[in-house]
């Protein structure tokens, strides 16, 4: 255990057990990452993370900084977006060597999608031969000046309303089809983007 690390020990369990302490202490790393507590922050550390402990030890506040060394807490909506454009473009980089990586990407995203579009064509051209079916049979019967059964009825509207659920179903998933497209074709627009940056 390092110098610093048994003081900061000490300080705290000081902290805990002195019911007359009201200052509150805090905690900071310099640049040579060794940890350090007090009661003032030095002034090149101010603008720094830090910890602050109340009386009894317990953690008061917790001051992380990001880009800019601006508190997250003051940072503006353009900047947080800043900061998750700057981790998209990373990831990004970091994910893809070139183009042609990105449309396997998309076209393995695609697959899943696109077995369920065809699933869906193969339950709408069922649901509808059978939708069909009860309706040639609901025609012969008042042909015949007969009533139409109630269960038949039943199968027809049964019939119908499954296929409305699943030209919904179909109108998503096309919808999810497009997005992925989407996606992936802005990322690969912003790859190139990135990549005639570093070029440069």
């Amino acid at each position: 255990m390092t110098k610093s690390k048994i003081m900061g020990a000490a300080l705290m369990l000081c902290m805990a057990f002195s019911p007359v302490t009201q200052a509150n202490t805090y905690k900071w790393v310099d640049e040579k990452g060794e940890t350090h507590y007090g009661e003032v922050i030095p002034p090149e550390y101010a603008n720094k993370d830090k910890v602050q402990f109340d009386d009894k030890g317990r953690v008061v506040k917790e001051k992380q900084l990001d880009s800019g060394n601006i508190p997250l807490e003051n940072q503006s909506a353009a900047q947080k977006a800043a900061i998750e454009q700057r981790r998209k473009d990373k990831a990004l980089l970091n994910t893809y060597s070139n183009e042609k990586e990105i449309d396997l990407a998309r076209d393995r995203n695609l697959q899943q999608v696109e077995a369920r579009i065809q699933s869906i064509k193969e339950l709408q051209k069922s649901a509808q031969e059978s939708l069909d079916g009860y309706r040639k049979e609901a025609r012969g019967i008042t042909a015949a000046g007969k009533k139409i059964p109630a269960s038949l009825q039943a199968d027809t509207s049964a019939s119908e309303n499954r296929l409305e659920k699943l030209k919904q179903e179909l109108e998503a998933a096309n919808a999810k089809a497009e997005s992925v497209k989407a996606s992936f074709e802005a990322d690969k627009v912003r790859y190139r983007e990135l990549i005639g940056g570093i070029k440069k």
